[in-house]
């Protein structure tokens, strides 16, 4: 009774594991075109980042104003010898001056030109978010596609076990089949099961980042549709790698921002210097009777003495921020070159190792498991025999999408690196 129940469980929890696995029933069947348009119109990193750009290019407006030109008036308050405020007439004083800042030393077109170079550095960094959240839609998707296709090999494995339990229940007892031989089997279908769970949570969790990346709905369940066949055409010899470092150097916005920084740090080495320079302050003035002659008009100018604060502190300052992002710049241009290079040549690498693959290896492989099992079930075949073909073509199988995932994940980084989508 208690060999039923154990039997009884372990068809009851390989159908369970079965169910979990299937999709929402919001399946989104998706092909890489479609996904990526969706995530162009949908993300709301990339519209935050939109917002950034729209802030920066204000403060060029703000960069191109004048400043304010300053009025002032001013009148008697109170009469000592009248004893009365506000007096009128000949015995009132009113004064009226108007004055204007002028910037000199080209203090304001320095300030438009760092802020126009602001809004390119904001839009380097719209155009890295872009690049970066597009390597992780594409990484994801070709993902989930592979750990997809090894999911099923565990779907099929599993049901075929479980047909295998289902038959041993119904003979036990009849000394058709030894019980040693029950609990091989079953141990066999709970590892499978076990791994099986690993797998689909692994799908889960990639699935929630590509579900955040495209920004759909929770109980989407997304499902690649993949032309396995373009991808097979897929070479690295392509393009030299003289080609792709071109393309790095003109595209990596990482490397642009980094250029956009050091053109940054010069201009505000030039600002601070002007800001040793004082700023000139012209006046018009009026004096109704407060001057040795009544109804008095002067202009006037004035301007700071640059005698102890000549700006050093600052200018001293923008002149070290020059060197560290000409540093860094630099450290960023060796950085695109060592992801080019090595990029290419793990391309390489899996290339070769993906055409050592037989493409009729698969439905050969397929046709002998079912074969395998036919021939256990007719007891034509031993059970060590049995259970090491299933295993031998469950760990092939899932090499077989590792390679293939590898190989698609090595093209990616190529695009990525490169900042264009040689492969696509």
């Amino acid at each position: 009774m208690r060999k039923k129940w154990i039997l009884f469980f372990a068809i009851f929890c390989c159908s369970s594991m079965i169910a979990v696995a299937q999709p929402p029933k919001d399946t989104l069947r998706l092909p890489l075109a479609s996904a990526e348009k969706m995530f162009l119109d949908s993300n709301l990193q990339l519209l935050a980042q939109r917002y950034s750009i729209d802030a920066s290019k204000a403060l060029i407006i703000q960069a191109r104003l004048w400043p304010n030109p300053n009025f002032s008036i001013g009148h008697t308050l109170y009469s000592g010898e009248l004893n009365k405020f506000f007096p009128t007439g000949r015995n009132d004083e009113t004064t009226v001056g108007l004055s204007q800042l002028i910037l000199l030393a080209g203090k304001r077109n320095k300030q438009i030109k760092l802020a126009q170079e602001n809004v390119h550095l904001n839009e380097y960094q719209f155009f890295d978010l872009l690049r970066t959240l597009k390597y992780t839609l594409r990484t994801d998707f070709y993902q989930i596609y592979y750990l997809q296709q090894s999911a099923k090999i565990y779907d099929e494995e599993i049901k075929a076990l479980s047909q295998v339990v289902q038959a041993f229940s119904e003979q036990q007892g009849k000394g058709y089949i030894s019980e040693k031989e029950v609990v091989r089997v079953r141990a066999q279908l709970y590892s499978f099961q076990s791994e099986y769970s690993d797998l689909i949570n692994q799908i889960n969790d990639t699935e929630s980042e590509l579900r955040l990346v495209l920004q759909t709905k929770p109980n989407f369940f997304i499902e690649p549709q993949v032309d396995s066949a373009r991808m097979g055409k897929l070479d690295p010899s392509q393009y030299p790698l003289t080609t792709l470092m071109d393309s790095a150097y003109h595209n990596r916005t990482d490397l642009q921002i980094a250029r956009t920084n050091t053109k940054i740090s010069q201009l505000n080495y030039n600002y601070q210097k002007s800001l040793a320079v004082p700023d000139l302050s012209l006046s018009l003035g009026y004096d109704e009777a407060g001057s040795f002659l009544t109804n008095y008009y002067g202009v006037g100018a004035s301007i700071d003495l640059p005698f102890f604060n000549r700006n050093q502190g600052n200018i001293k300052s923008a002149k070290a921020q020059i060197a560290g992002a000409e540093v860094a710049q630099r450290s960023t241009q060796a950085t695109v070159e060592e992801n080019v290079a090595n990029s290419l040549q793990k391309a390489f690498a899996q290339q070769k190792l993906y055409q050592t693959i037989d493409p009729k290896f698969y439905l050969d492989f397929q046709r002998l498991l079912h074969e395998v099992l036919s021939n256990y079930q007719k007891r034509n075949i031993g059970l060590l025999e049995f259970l090491d073909f299933y295993d031998s073509y469950k760990q092939n199988t899932l090499q077989m999408n590792t390679i293939q995932f590898n190989r698609v994940s090595a093209f990616e980084d190529i695009n990525y690196y490169t900042g264009t989508n040689f492969f696509n």
